[in-house]
Order: C-alpha cells, then structure tokens, then sequence
C-alpha cells in the first residue's frame, strides 16, 4: 500500500510533508508506514484518501472501485435537486469523470 501512496505523491507532485500538514496526520506515521512497521488505521486512511480525492480501496488496491459511494451520493443528491430525472449510468460515468478531473487540478 506504501507504493501506492508513493505514487500520489509522485503524480500529484506533493510530499509527505504536504499530506501531513493537509491531514493533520504524525509524520512518524508515515515513516513507520514506509519500513514496514505498521499501517495507518482505517481513519487515518480515510483522511489520505480524503486529501487525495481517492477512495480507501484505491488508496490499498491501486485500483479504481466503480461504487464511488460518497461522491457518488453527492452528486445524485445534486442532480436529483437539479432537474428530478434519473441519471444514466452513462452520465453519471461522465459526470464522475469530471469530478476527479476537477480533484486533480485542485492539488496541483
């Protein structure tokens, strides 16, 4: 799970540092995180994954879940509110596609 970390602050071009200050999560975390001697609990998971904009599973698997559950739910809520129709898995795909778009370019 370490290497997936890594990799987001690889590709979001952040350091451990930055998550710890965004988190407010202990550095030795991290550090214990990284050799081996522990993994975060699921709480301080989830602050991870809140601060990258990825999900918990991604944050463990590297892969990306199709149940977006928490953005999921936020954006039907949205757009039940907009027009009162039904999305399409379709444009829900689109429309969460969009929203990691907009993650991303919001850490840089």
């Amino acid at each position: 799970m370490y290497e997936i970390f890594s990799k987001l602050l690889e590709t979001r071009g952040v350091k451990a540092a930055d998550v710890c200050r965004g988190t407010g999560l202990p550095s030795s975390l991290f550090s214990e995180w990284k050799r081996g001697k522990s993994t975060p609990k699921a709480d301080k998971m989830k602050k991870i994954a809140d601060y990258f904009g990825i999900t918990v599973d991604y944050l463990m698997t590297g892969e990306k879940s199709k149940d977006y559950t928490t953005e999921l739910s936020a954006v039907e809520t949205l757009a039940a509110h907009f027009d009162g129709e039904e999305l399409s898995e379709e444009e829900m795909e689109e429309i969460m596609s969009y929203v990691e778009f907009v993650k991303s370019r919001r850490k840089k």
